[in-house]
């Protein structure tokens, strides 16, 4: 006999009735992987490049409940003030959106649709820097979640502040 609960997840938390979130396609928007002062920076690492990586999402409506929503990483690999590589890509999704609250649509689309595209995206950048003659570059799991809260809370202090200069 099953301990979870009928409506809701092992959490408790209630889904909504209705819900519906479906990947309708998925696909690669965008790669660029460039590697400036090849051949000779094969022969100059002695010791691991410092790696920057930048991450971002974007969605936005496409109608009929279809959003398309955009995973970007940008990485940068450098040593000793050369450029190492630069690998850049967008994975896209378009998503089927029905009867999720207006109050959480946003963060279904800049959380939960991210997290599904994030492991193609990840393999996507893995092949391109390997490619190139690097070591694959795996990137970490993200935490969406914590990323859209930050910002959430970003945003909220943003607003009191300028209610509290405009008081």
């Amino acid at each position: 006999m099953s301990e979870t609960p009928q409506n809701g997840d092992a959490n408790n938390n209630p889904q909504e009735e209705g819900a519906i979130m479906r990947v309708v396609t998925q696909y690669l928007k965008d790669l660029s992987f460039e590697s400036p002062n090849s051949p000779a920076v094969f022969g100059e690492l002695s010791t691991p490049p410092k790696i920057e990586v930048n991450v971002d999402v974007s969605a936005h409506g496409l109608g009929q409940d279809h959003y398309e929503v955009e995973l970007s990483v940008s990485a940068r690999a450098d040593h000793e003030n050369k450029s190492v590589f630069v690998a850049e890509s967008t994975y896209a999704g378009v998503f089927l959106l029905q009867g999720i609250p207006e109050e959480h649509l946003e963060a279904v689309m800049v959380v939960e649709c991210p997290r599904l595209l994030f492991p193609f995206l990840r393999q996507i950048l893995a092949d391109a820097t390997r490619n190139g003659n690097f070591p694959p570059l795996m990137l970490e799991p993200i935490d969406f979640m914590r990323i859209y809260e930050n910002r959430q809370n970003a945003e909220g202090q943003s607003i009191q502040a300028d209610n509290v200069g405009n008081a």
